[in-house]
């Protein structure tokens, strides 16, 4: 078996790999824009014994053109921008036009047994109301990173491949630990609520919010590149916004910098109430929210369009994903709460906060 990983050197595409290494001949494809560059990713990926590192950019034409494609039995692509603020030429070029050209290179592949796509669940875009495993029609769309993604989709879905696509969550924790091996909108935006610079929550406290761990989503990538061809939801539970807000703020009011700030909970507000802070909040110059709008505003109103996600065919295939060994979404949030305010903190409030707990 020979797995050709997309992405090898990123978040999940590295996770992936370390998970497969055992099992699955590697070929590991990474951007590097010079040989320097692409020593450097081979460097980080050598741990992993006999797997081959390529250079693969999606924004080239021939992006595969040191692979060879009689060699390869499964495909992984995991290579994506995954920022909601995202401008759509580049969403494009990458995300929509690169698996197009991941299209083109499997469809070249004899020996294919399985290509799998890393979509979200957010390429369901503005839909409410309940999202099943299937094809979805378009819907509108939040912002570029979600319709690329969506549109990444239907690319692979026209073709005549062994397609599997995974819609995942939102990954706020490497594992039941709470350890954070990679910042995204969720801590971005806890952080502004721990240092006062945010008060309002924008979105319904009732929308089910979908988060994960990088460990129980390479889990179950890897329990699903055996099962039959399709859509899948990844999905280990929901919470409600106000849960998780709850969750974070137990954490945070434990916490001798927070107290001294004495700040209250924040307040939910409505779409019309949350953009006119926003706008404000744009037009001032400098001050420590600016840096942190660009990825909270773009997902922002997909707190005011609640969805749920069915998980009946994970469920069928996957059946280990909701057994006991699974971590509490609860627990997950406060763990990963706990281990940003540990981060945010210098080495005095490190101690305080340890002897605290």
């Amino acid at each position: 078996m020979t797995t050709l990983i997309t992405g090898a050197d990123g978040y999940l595409g590295s996770r992936l790999a370390a998970a497969l290494a055992a099992t699955d001949d590697l070929v590991l494809a990474v951007r590097a824009a010079d040989n320097a560059e692409l020593n450097r990713k081979r460097a980080k990926l050598a741990h992993l014994p006999g797997a081959e590192v390529v250079p693969a950019d999606l924004r080239d034409g021939d992006p595969f053109a040191y692979v060879d494609p009689r060699r390869i039995t499964r495909i992984v692509h995991a290579a994506a921008l995954i920022r909601f603020d995202l401008d759509e030429t580049t969403a494009e070029q990458v995300n929509v036009a690169g698996t197009a050209r991941v299209r083109d290179f499997a469809l070249r592949c004899d020996r294919l047994d399985r290509l799998v796509f890393l979509s979200t669940l957010y390429a369901a875009g503005r839909r409410r109301g309940e999202v099943r495993e299937e094809r979805l029609a378009d819907a509108g769309f939040v912002n570029h990173y979600e319709w690329s993604k969506w549109a990444a989709e239907e690319v692979l879905l026209d073709a005549d491949l062994p397609l599997t696509v995974l819609r995942l969550p939102t990954v706020i924790a490497e594992d039941g630990s709470g350890e954070i091996g990679q910042f995204n909108v969720f801590h971005h935006t806890l952080r502004l609520f721990h240092r006062g610079l945010l008060t309002l929550v924008p979105g319904d406290p009732a929308t089910p919010l979908s988060l994960a761990t990088a460990e129980f989503t390479v889990d179950a990538v890897g329990a699903l590149l055996a099962a039959d061809p399709g859509i899948y939801h990844v999905c280990g539970g929901a919470l409600p916004l106000g849960t998780v807000i709850d969750a974070a703020f137990t954490v945070f009011e434990q916490d001798p910098v927070f107290q001294r700030r004495m700040l209250p909970r924040p307040v939910p507000c409505d779409r019309a109430a949350f953009l006119d802070l926003a706008d404000a909040a744009q037009r001032l110059r400098g001050g420590a929210l600016q840096p942190a709008l660009p990825s909270m505003l773009p997902f922002a109103e997909q707190l005011y369009l609640p969805k749920t996600f069915r998980t009946d065919r994970l469920r069928a295939a996957w059946p280990a994903h909701a057994g006991p060994d699974r971590p509490d979404p609860v627990a997950v949030v406060t763990a990963a709460s706990r281990a940003l305010v540990a981060g945010l903190a210098g080495p005095v409030e490190r101690r305080s906060h340890a002897a605290a707990r």
